[in-house]
């Protein structure tokens, strides 16, 4: 499949909250963002909110935003479902707090 002209350059740290009111970060864009709340809107999920915009382009940005163009196509605006990425245990899922830790989104391990 070739993906390029779609490749997502992810650049801001959201925050979803699903319909429960459980909540959850995501690396988005600003595009990804739009649908975000776009979902919100339609009662896909109740709220999304950006923590943190522009954030560094480090390696373990990298390495999650490969996954995310892998495995994920962001969806058109006229939206049936919300999907919530999946982070698989390992490589993926350290990054991504990695991520975090490094934008002060969740506290780092002492």
């Amino acid at each position: 499949m070739d993906n390029d002209n779609e490749k997502q350059t992810l650049d801001m740290i959201e925050q979803i909250t699903r319909n429960d009111d459980t909540k959850y970060y995501e690396l988005a864009n600003i595009v990804m963002n739009g649908r975000a709340e776009k979902a919100a809107e339609l009662g896909m999920i109740k709220e999304v909110r950006i923590l943190k915009l522009n954030i560094p382009h480090s390696s373990a940005v990298g390495i999650y935003e490969d996954y995310v163009n892998q495995n994920y196509t962001v969806p058109p605006m006229e939206l049936t479902e919300w999907v919530e990425y999946q982070k698989p245990e390992g490589k993926i899922l350290d990054a991504f707090n990695d991520i975090l830790k490094a934008n002060r989104i969740i506290a780092k391990e002492d």
